[in-house]
Protein backbone atom coordinates (compact mmCIF):
# COMPACT_ATOMS: atom_id res chain seq x y z
CA UNK A 1 0.00 0.00 0.00
CA UNK A 2 1.37 3.56 -0.90
CA UNK A 3 0.20 7.13 1.05
CA UNK A 4 0.73 10.62 -0.40
CA UNK A 5 1.44 13.39 1.95
CA UNK A 6 -1.92 15.77 1.20
CA UNK A 7 0.36 18.93 1.29
CA UNK A 8 3.48 18.20 -0.77
CA UNK A 9 3.05 15.08 -2.59
CA UNK A 10 5.64 12.82 -1.03
CA UNK A 11 4.74 9.48 -1.50
CA UNK A 12 5.50 6.58 1.21
CA UNK A 13 5.87 3.58 0.05
CA UNK A 14 5.42 0.18 3.05
CA UNK A 15 6.81 -2.28 0.90
CA UNK A 16 10.20 0.08 0.81
CA UNK A 17 10.11 1.62 4.17
CA UNK A 18 11.82 5.11 4.73
CA UNK A 19 15.50 4.20 5.28
CA UNK A 20 16.34 8.03 5.37
CA UNK A 21 13.88 8.30 8.48
CA UNK A 22 14.66 4.92 9.67
CA UNK A 23 11.37 3.15 9.00
CA UNK A 24 12.32 -0.33 8.30
CA UNK A 25 10.85 -2.02 4.51
CA UNK A 26 7.26 -3.55 5.32
CA UNK A 27 6.22 -1.08 7.60
CA UNK A 28 2.76 -0.69 7.68
CA UNK A 29 1.86 3.20 7.10
CA UNK A 30 -0.45 2.71 10.67
CA UNK A 31 2.64 1.01 12.35
CA UNK A 32 4.55 3.71 11.99
CA UNK A 33 5.66 6.08 15.36
CA UNK A 34 3.20 8.83 16.42
CA UNK A 35 5.19 11.62 15.93
CA UNK A 36 6.50 10.42 12.37
CA UNK A 37 6.14 13.68 9.88
CA UNK A 38 6.35 13.66 6.40
CA UNK A 39 10.85 14.14 5.40
CA UNK A 40 9.79 16.73 2.89
CA UNK A 41 7.63 19.10 4.31
CA UNK A 42 7.03 18.06 7.94
CA UNK A 43 3.65 17.60 8.15
CA UNK A 44 1.67 14.78 10.35
CA UNK A 45 0.69 11.51 9.57
CA UNK A 46 -3.08 12.85 9.19
CA UNK A 47 -1.78 14.86 6.32
CA UNK A 48 -1.79 11.48 4.14
CA UNK A 49 -4.45 9.44 2.06
CA UNK A 50 -4.01 6.32 0.38
CA UNK A 51 -2.41 6.35 -3.07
Amino acid sequence: MKYVCDICGWEYDEDMGDSASGVAPGTKFEDLPDDFVCPVCGVSKDNFSKA
